[in-house]
């Protein structure tokens, strides 16, 4: 009986963390719809706050990142082209694989570590201190005056600071080349050539939608935060492991997508 009762506390309470999630899920985005269609109940503070926190403020980490990316990416492949002699389709591999799909799973990485578990950490550290219940005492909803702002924040932040680590990468790239006997102007040509407008729209639409997952994950964690002394650090925690779980799993599915529709 113990082991039936244990299964049973442990199916109800997965249960109920699938409730709350969905609920969350739902309210927030309700929220966002909302903030998208009424603009002028965005709480902007709130918002230029989350963006410089998420954008600005990793700037040095992403662009430091891509440009690590680039250099490993291209000497990498370099070492396994100079056998064919075909160094300079490097570039072609790099600006593909970095504009498609590296930069900007590498930036969403950088973001889930530093905004989505900050979102989690601010919003956890209001429970516990028990400023949501005042916000619902005061008949305001916790979801609507928090969440919105930062999600938002966190969906356009994602394209800006993919668009720099990408540039980052590519002048790494540029560089390891160089070094191995490839002129610049060749290189950017090989760029140029491959990089086609379906695969920068292809990138920038999966760093938006990685921005939107990082934004939701996080604050959903904070909100769900338990309010005993180690809770901020659980939401903390678990708002960085699922954004990674739901960036994988993001990144799976438009990339199946993207064979079936052929781009």
């Amino acid at each position: 009986m113990g082991v039936f009762s244990s299964v049973g506390r442990g199916v109800a309470g997965a249960a109920a963390s699938f409730g709350r999630v969905c609920e969350f899920t739902g309210e927030a985005v309700v929220s966002l719809l909302v903030v998208l269609f009424c603009p002028w109940k965005m709480r902007f503070g709130d918002f230029a706050l989350a963006f410089q926190r998420a954008a600005f403020n990793a700037i040095p980490v992403a662009t430091g990142i891509g440009l690590l990316l680039g250099l490993i990416l291209a000497f990498e492949s370099a070492a396994a082209m100079r056998m064919f002699a075909a160094e300079v389709y490097v570039s072609d591999l790099l600006a593909i694989g970095v504009f498609r799909e590296l930069g900007p799973l590498v930036t969403a990485i950088v973001l889930a570590g530093r905004s989505g578990s900050a979102f989690a950490a601010e919003i956890g550290t209001m429970k516990v201190d028990e400023e949501l219940d005042a916000l619902t005492t005061m008949g305001l909803s916790p979801v609507r005056f928090l969440v919105p702002a930062r999600v938002l924040a966190a969906v356009v932040a994602m394209p800006v600071l993919t668009i720099l680590a990408e540039l980052a990468a590519v002048f790494g790239g540029a560089a390891v080349l160089k070094a191995m006997g490839v002129p610049t102007p060749v290189f950017w040509e090989h760029v140029r050539g491959v990089t086609s407008a379906s695969i920068l729209s292809l990138g920038l639409a999966k760093s938006c939608l990685f921005g939107l997952l990082v934004g939701l994950v996080g604050c959903g964690a904070g909100m769900n935060a338990r309010t005993g002394a180690d809770g901020v650090g659980v939401a903390t925690t678990s708002a960085v492991v699922g954004s990674l779980v739901a960036i994988a799993v993001a990144d799976g599915l438009v990339a199946v997508v993207s064979f079936a529709w052929g781009i």
